[in-house]
């Protein structure tokens, strides 16, 4: 089969190579599964700079969760068990943690719904307690991680308040369902905030930025607020003030998704039942900004990593060069 593999840590376009490779072995308590479509996440250029916090052994191919067919046949949702990733004609992955592909959504927008959807929904729900009426406020709002964070705020009544960087991601946002749009390029964010929420701020700050981001979420963030801290995209991780916090009296929430598979795995399911309703009742729909074949991945990957992308971009194994599948 053909997958895309990386022997040694550095930029995904220099790094990653399509080379032909034996179907992988499962092993105990692991299928087999053909690789329907593969969506590109932040974490998969961190691996191939080695940056991330897994470090699976060279060579690895990068692809953390895919929309996979199992040999009797059934579509379902899926991360790759490492060093086998999804970026490959086929993966394997660990049984009892498959999920249904919802038939609402296609095989790109399946694979998009899980590890962004189940982020943002344990984020907003389980950590931050997200209340309708109240204000949401998601940065990078136009990208993959934020994209779902707004259609979750908004399904679940938010006020939704989205930052992004420049005019065509500010049209984007506002296509998602963002009640006020706010570009960082060409507007003082923390000023715009402020007027938009008349001085209160926002209940809720979705954050998988840090970064200068953060420092602007602590200033605009309201009375009793929370900041859920996702990620760093910006390659910057901020120190909290804490006295701030303190005088402020804001909470500063952490999510890392991937500890709930392992510490409370009925509540992934419980989420993916959740997120699957949704998408029936059309309230949540991945944005899949791109769809590329496997040959075109290492540039789809960096593209990403250099955020000069909107929405989700994913790669189709069974896509042609021309767009056919």
């Amino acid at each position: 089969m053909q997958a895309w593999q990386v022997h040694e840590n550095g930029e995904p376009s220099e790094v990653m190579r399509l080379e032909d490779v034996g179907t992988p072995t499962p092993g105990d308590g692991q299928v087999l599964l053909k690789v329907r479509a593969a969506n590109i996440n932040f974490p998969d250029a961190l691996m191939c700079r080695g940056q991330y916090q897994v470090r699976p052994p060279l060579p690895f191919t990068p692809g953390v969760e895919i929309c996979g067919e199992t040999e009797d046949g059934r579509r379902v949702l899926a991360t790759p068990a490492l060093p086998h990733g999804g970026f490959a004609e086929y993966t394997v992955a660990d049984a009892a943690a498959l999920l249904p592909a919802p038939d609402a959504l296609d095989d790109a927008e399946a694979a998009a719904l899980h590890i962004g959807y189940q982020t943002g929904w344990f984020g907003l729900h389980r950590r931050a307690r997200l209340e309708a009426g109240e204000t949401l406020l998601v940065h990078a709002a136009a990208g993959g991680v934020g994209s779902a964070a707004v259609q979750l705020g908004k399904a679940a009544g938010a006020r939704v308040i989205g930052v992004v960087g420049g005019a065509a991601k500010a049209a984007v946002a506002r296509e998602l369902g963002c009640d006020v749009v706010v570009d960082r390029n060409a507007e003082d964010v923390i000023a715009a905030v402020k007027e938009a929420t008349g001085g209160r701020g926002a209940d809720v700050v979705y954050d998988p930025v840090g970064g200068a981001a953060y420092a602007q979420s602590a200033k605009v963030v309201a009375f009793e607020g929370r900041i859920v801290v996702v990620g760093f995209a910006s390659g910057t991780i901020p120190s909290p003030a804490l006295n701030h916090a303190l005088v402020k009296n804001y909470s500063i929430l952490g999510l890392h998704w991937g500890l709930y598979n392992t510490k409370n795995p009925k509540l992934v399911q419980h989420c993916h039942e959740r997120l699957t309703e949704l998408a029936a009742q059309g309230a949540v729909k991945p944005l899949v900004s791109e769809r590329v074949p496997l040959g075109g991945a290492a540039a789809a990957v960096q593209r990403v990593a250099d955020g000069v992308t909107t929405g989700r971009v994913t790669v189709v194994p069974g896509l042609t060069e021309g767009g056919a599948v």
